[in-house]
């Protein structure tokens, strides 16, 4: 797979996309989240301490004002944590980190086989239903940090809701995610194809696949790489001449989405399959298409729950930055530039 672009074109865009970013009101729960895994994913790739800095800044700032209660989504704040404390060793980060994980472990609400149920405030907000979403939020935390300490039992329940989810989100037939699953009603409720929560499980089980060691000694691997390989073979038929996907996969009228793009994309990058090169090309320019001069990224779709229909899905607006649209954006672009720079390098 060969990306046309060059590190001095994407690097600059990618930094008006942060700058932007920081200038984001955004607080401790998921739009802050990826929005900063995001960042953390550009300062991995382009080693600019500036971007280190800042989030550090902003984290002090945040635990110094108080801190609010964990749930599976503001759990996605975790993943800057882990990137600051490999770089810092700071205790403080550690003690968070460790904080979010016991809660994981110990006291989210699970339902079935010890699936995490997908919570965004302290209330029961869905009882026994599995998102797509808790598998960025939760489980590939979960799973980061099972592997940076070195402790086999976090990523072996990152690993087991990888494959529940799997099972309960993905369609055999089509090989498509479903937005969510709900076990009291053993149904897919809408059953709509929505193509964030698609980026969601193809960007995390790529990752999933790449940083684990040894990964083909857990048997779940076995299943995310197939879900995964299966999955991207359909989505990248459903993408649109604009290079987007539409925010209903398979519904042709659906606007383009930019952060379901981005993470799509992304995901197809670190998979590494060569023939996906032209789709991975098609979705660089369109979300290229998508950022403003100020670093804004548009199109993004707002807060999503389990709609009804279609319609739901649809009328969603788009009109305001988010947090994980520039969180998406920023990871694709980040590792579109690793992508060239090794291709650089090879050469």
């Amino acid at each position: 797979m060969r990306i046309n672009a060059k590190e001095s074109e994407l690097k600059p865009i990618a930094a008006k996309v942060a700058e932007y970013t920081f200038n984001m009101d955004l607080t401790w729960d998921w739009p802050g989240g990826v929005a900063y895994y995001g960042v953390s994913r550009l300062y991995e790739v382009t080693g600019d301490q500036a971007y280190l800095d800042r989030m550090i800044a902003w984290v002090d700032e945040y635990i110094e004002a108080g801190l609010p209660v964990w749930t599976v989504n503001s759990c996605a704040i975790g993943h800057m944590l882990l990137t600051l404390y490999e770089q810092t060793k700071d205790d403080r980060y550690l003690e968070l980190i460790n904080s979010k994980l016991d809660y994981l472990e110990n006291k989210a609400l699970r339902f079935g086989d010890r699936v995490l149920q997908h919570t965004v405030s302290a209330n029961n907000d869905f009882p026994e239903q599995c998102w797509a979403d808790t598998l960025f939020m939760a489980a590939y935390f979960m799973l980061r940090a099972g592997i940076m300490f070195d402790k086999k039992h976090l990523v072996d329940d990152a690993l087991h809701q990888f494959y529940w989810h799997i099972n309960y989100l993905q369609d055999e037939n089509d090989a498509l995610w479903y937005h969510g699953y709900n076990n009291i009603k053993q149904d897919h409720m809408s059953g709509i194809y929505w193509a964030r929560a698609n980026a969601w499980a193809a960007y995390t089980m790529s990752r999933a696949a790449k940083i684990l060691p040894e990964a083909y000694l857990y048997p779940p691997m076995m299943h995310i790489w197939s879900a995964l390989r299966d999955q991207l073979a359909a989505i990248k038929k459903l993408q649109k001449d604009d290079g987007l996907w539409g925010t209903v996969l398979d519904y042709p009228e659906a606007y383009g989405e930019v952060s379901a793009t981005a993470g799509i994309a992304a995901a197809m990058i670190t998979q590494g399959n060569t023939l996906h090169g032209k789709y991975v090309q098609k979705a660089l320019e369109g979300v290229l298409d998508n950022i403003s001069d100020n670093g804004r990224v548009r199109n993004v779709s707002g807060g999503t729950a389990v709609m009804n229909d279609i319609a739901g899905y649809l009328g969603i607006d788009r009109k305001w930055a988010q947090g994980w649209g520039q969180g998406l954006a920023l990871a694709f672009l980040a590792s579109a530039i690793e992508k060239v720079k090794r291709e650089s390098a090879e050469n």
